[in-house]
Parts: C-alpha cells; sequence; structure tokens
C-alpha cells in the first residue's frame, strides 16, 4: 500500500479559486493603476491649456490651483491637495505624449520620476523602471544614486543620449561596470576602520540593495570562493553569475588603494574560472577589482595587453555629490566631438 495520501479534491479545488482570485486582485490592481495614471494625466493636459489660453490671467492668476483644489475635494474628496495638483501639471509637461506612459509604473513611480532635473534623467529613469521592474523605494534609491550621471560618464555624447531614450542595455561585459560604485546602504561611518571581511560580510547582509546596485542580471554563487593551486589555496571574495552575459562575475574587494598585484591575482582568478569551473555553453569569466582608491596611470600600466574581461573600480560608502556629476555630464555633453 502506498504511504502517499490522495491529494484532497476539495483543497485542489481551493487552491486553484485562490489563484485566479490572487492573479485577478493583480490584474484588477494593474488595470486600475492605468487609468488612474492617464486620468490624471488627462487632468494636467486641461490645465495647461486652460493656462496657455490665456485664462490663468484672465480669471484666477496664481490661485488657479488653489481654487481648484478647493473645488474638487470639496466634490471628490482627497487627494487633490496644491501639491498634489501641482505633480499632476508637472506630469503632463515632463510627458506630453500619452503614448510614451507605461502600464508598469504606478503613479508613485512618476510622482519620484518627474523630481528628476533633466529631460534626459526623467527618460532614463522611466525607461530602466519598467525594464528592471524596480519597486518605488528601489527607483528612490536608485535616483539618489545618482545612477544615470555615474553611467552616462562612463560614455560617449551618443552613449548618454541612446541610454536616455532607452535605458541601459547589458550586452557587453562594459555594460555591467559604474564608478563608483555606491555603497551607502551599508552604514559604515566614513571615518570607521573597517577590514575587507567586514565590508564583504555587510554586502552580503545587504544583498537584495548590493544586487540591486550591481544591476539587473546577477545572480549570486558565493563568498570566499576557494581556488586550489599546486596545493595552494586562494579565494575569491565574492562570486556572481551574470545570467544575460551568461558568464561568472568574480568581484575582489579592497580597504585601501587597488595595487596591481591585486589585478594580476584577479587575472589568475579569471583564468582558473575560464579553465575549470566553465561549462558549455558559458563565456569567458569577468572580474571586477574593487576598491576605495585607484591610481589611474598603474590601471593603465597593470591591465594593458591583459585579454582577459577584467575592470578595476572605485566604491565609495556615501552618496555621490549630486552638483560635481552634474557639471561633468554638462561637460561632456556640451564637448564638442
Amino acid at each position: 500500500m502506498s504511504s502517499h495520501l490522495a491529494p484532497n479534491p476539495y483543497e485542489q479545488l481551493k487552491t486553484q479559486i485562490g489563484e485566479l482570485l490572487r492573479q485577478g486582485r493583480i490584474q484588477a490592481g494593474r488595470a486600475i493603476n492605468t487609468i488612474l495614471v492617464q486620468t490624471y494625466w488627462q487632468i494636467g493636459r486641461h490645465i495647461v491649456e486652460f493656462e496657455q489660453k490665456g485664462n490663468i490671467k484672465a480669471e484666477y492668476g496664481s490661485e488657479l490651483l488653489d481654487r481648484l483644489s478647493k473645488d474638487l475635494t470639496a466634490e471628490f474628496g482627497k487627494g487633490f491637495s496644491r501639491s498634489n495638483l501641482f505633480q499632476i501639471r508637472q506630469f503632463y509637461l515632463k510627458f506630453p505624449k500619452i503614448q510614451t506612459l507605461s502600464g508598469q509604473l504606478s503613479w508613485s513611480h512618476y510622482v519620484e520620476i518627474i523630481k528628476a532635473d533633466s529631460d534626459l534623467e526623467i527618460s532614463f529613469y522611466a525607461k530602466q523602471c519598467e525594464k528592471e521592474g524596480w519597486s518605488v523605494r528601489e527607483l528612490k534609491r536608485q535616483m539618489k544614486s545618482m545612477l544615470f550621471h555615474r553611467l552616462a560618464l562612463s560614455k560617449d555624447k551618443p552613449g548618454v543620449l541612446e541610454i536616455a531614450q532607452k535605458g541601459s542595455e547589458v550586452q557587453h561585459a562594459e555594460d555591467l561596470i559604474k564608478d563608483p560604485y555606491v555603497f551607502e546602504f551599508l552604514g559604515i561611518p566614513p571615518q570607521h576602520q573597517y577590514l575587507e571581511g567586514e565590508l564583504e560580510q555587510r554586502l552580503i547582509q545587504n544583498l537584495e540593495l548590493f544586487l540591486l546596485e550591481l544591476g539587473k542580471g546577477f545572480a549570486f554563487v558565493g563568498r570566499q570562493y576557494k581556488i586550489t593551486l599546486s596545493n595552494r589555496h586562494f579565494y575569491v571574495d565574492l562570486v556572481f553569475y551574470h545570467r544575460i552575459l551568461k558568464c561568472f562575475v568574480l568581484i575582489d574587494l579592497k580597504r585601501g588603494e587597488i595595487e596591481h598585484t591585486d589585478i594580476g591575482q584577479m587575472n589568475m582568478y579569471l583564468n582558473y574560472f575560464a579553465k575549470e569551473e566553465n561549462v558549455e555553453g558559458d563565456n569567458p569569466p569577468i572580474g571586477i577589482v574593487l576598491g576605495a582608491y585607484k591610481d589611474h596611470i598603474l590601471v593603465e600600466y597593470a591591465t594593458q595587453n591583459i585579454s582577459n574581461k577584467l575592470f578595476v573600480s572605485k566604491y565609495q560608502l556615501y552618496l555621490p555629490d549630486k552638483k560635481q556629476l552634474q557639471e561633468e555630464l554638462e561637460r561632456l555633453l556640451t564637448h564638442d566631438a
């Protein structure tokens, strides 16, 4: 007699109905969100068109939003404060074509996106948010960390315009790299004398935010990954697999300045993974040496003639200087190539 009990028909029925209800609620929520976003867009259009016809000067002057807020709240209830109406108006001005709106982004997403300082940023965050399925919390973090600027400054002017229009595409190893990486979510005080092991431990403890910073496609494999060569043991700090590029990504963390020996060691790790860990269908591994400081001349000479995909980047434990990054990006965009 079989030890396995036959499934309870009623329990199966309940599970099927429960799944249908969950899916139905998800679809209903998406439909409601789409209608809400489009309704706010239409409200914004009416406000702007009213202003552009000169009616604002003739009838209400600068008190238009105040009067609208009072009247709409009296008739329709909460949700029409002056600040909300201002956001709705800005939403239309920043997204003047309704066809560009995404059914995947909520009104809360758009409220954050329109806070960006330029049309390039707004377009980028809208596209990237849709591509990577960021929550509102994740979107806020990426905007605070100046993700657009950090990606843009690694490209030429046409590249900046492309990521603004299409979002960031991961097609090559170079597309993974940021400089700097921002680890403000670790909560390590600037003057704290941390060790590399503590940095690694905190990154693992905050793996969700670490993966968000790394970008789309990373899957965690392990930490202190053991490599044995000629009876000597070596340990790669962090190993990931990138499901889009179909390759291992090795990360070594350095508390201080990156030395040429760190680059040589990573090159050895990459050679080992290419021969010993890769299986059929895997592409060559990628190595990233992350340090608090790097000397560009030393890195240039240390990486010259290395055939492996090896990159050297900085990390920082605080949010980047917004004004400085904006000025650097403006110089890039106004520079005559």
